[in-house]
Order: C-alpha cells, then sequence, then structure tokens
C-alpha cells in the first residue's frame, strides 16, 4: 500500500485534531484516528507531538493564528479594533468550529491542568493585545475614555469566552454580543 505524500504533515495532524475536537470534544480526540485521518502512523504523530497535550497546544496555536488574523494592519487602533470584532463576525459565520474548538478547551480547562495553563497562557496574550488596543484607541478618541482598559479587556475575554460555549446561537448570536460590546465601548471607526 502506498501512503500519498503530505506537504506538511504536522500542520494536516493539527487540522484533523481540530476536526476532531469540533466534532467530538476532547474526550472524542483519539490520537491514532487523527493519524490515520492523515495517513500516518501514530508514530509519525508522537515524532511530531510527543504527547497529547502537545497536539492540544498545536491545536490551540492554530486556532489562535485565525483569531490574529483578525487584527490586521488597519491604520489606527479604533480600526484594528473595528476590524477585530468585524473579523470574528466573518469566523463565526466561516468557521464555526473554531468556537467550537475553543469552548472545548474552555470547558475542559476546568477540569485538566495542562489544558487550564494552555488556555490561560493564551487568555493572557489576547487580554494584552486588546487592553493595549483600547488604550491606544482611547488616546485617538475613538473609544469611550472613561473606561479602564484593562477592565474593559477582560470584559471583552469573558464575554466573547462565553459565546464560545454557546453553540446554540451560533453566528447570528456571536454578532449581537460583537454589536452590544461595540456599543459599549462607545467604538468610532
Amino acid at each position: 500500500m502506498s501512503r500519498r505524500k503530505i506537504a506538511d504533515p504536522k500542520q494536516a495532524l493539527v487540522l484533523a485534531a481540530y476536526r476532531q475536537l469540533a466534532d467530538r470534544g476532547f474526550e472524542g480526540l483519539r490520537t491514532r484516528e487523527v493519524a490515520g485521518e492523515v495517513g500516518l502512523n501514530v508514530a509519525t504523530l508522537h515524532y511530531y507531538f510527543p504527547s497529547k497535550e502537545d497536539l492540544v497546544r498545536g491545536v490551540v496555536d492554530h486556532a489562535m493564528a485565525r483569531f490574529r488574523s483578525t487584527l490586521g494592519a488597519a491604520a489606527t487602533p479604533s480600526k484594528m479594533l473595528r476590524a477585530h470584532f468585524d473579523g470574528l463576525r466573518r469566523l463565526a459565520r466561516e468557521d464555526p468550529e473554531l468556537f467550537a474548538v475553543m469552548g472545548e478547551l474552555l470547558l475542559r480547562a476546568r477540569r485538566d491542568p495542562a489544558i487550564a495553563k494552555i488556555v490561560k497562557e493564551t487568555d493572557a496574550v489576547w487580554h494584552a493585545t486588546l487592553r493595549t488596543l483600547l488604550r491606544r484607541a482611547q488616546a485617538e478618541g475613538g473609544v469611550d475614555r472613561a473606561l479602564d482598559p484593562g477592565d474593559a479587556a477582560a470584559v471583552v475575554v469573558a464575554t466573547l469566552k462565553g459565546a464560545y460555549v454557546m453553540p446554540a446561537g451560533g453566528a447570528e448570536y456571536a454578532a449581537r454580543t460583537l454589536r452590544q460590546l461595540e456599543r459599549w465601548l462607545a467604538l468610532r471607526a
């Protein structure tokens, strides 16, 4: 039996694990099945990801790259925030698996210290990025100056994390949540 050549086996494994997490949750993530979906054996998967935690970290890195893609290189911090919210709305429509994966990991983090550590690290980066953008947007007059940037960033992160674990609402629920956050921030382009 000949195996097909895989251009980027590591990325292919991450994407297969991403799909499994979205479809079956953390408990349904099986490394042997991930490897099989890509056409590799489990030993090859373990070459790239020595542990399941490492594979999950790869999935989170992929997910965070999707979120970072929403920031773009807008001309001003306010426009960058607006682009971030617009990008999140787009992701909710086009990649609902992203929200399913992140929601699954958030729920698992309550019971799994290794996953909790990964989630905490990604939250810290996201919070710091938003805090900086909000502070800069305030300086240019694009966001309500009465808000504390750190507290506002915490509310945005917590609200959007809540949207992850509310799959029944889907893209429309996420869009409504983001519109309300924009109103609350008094975000002006």
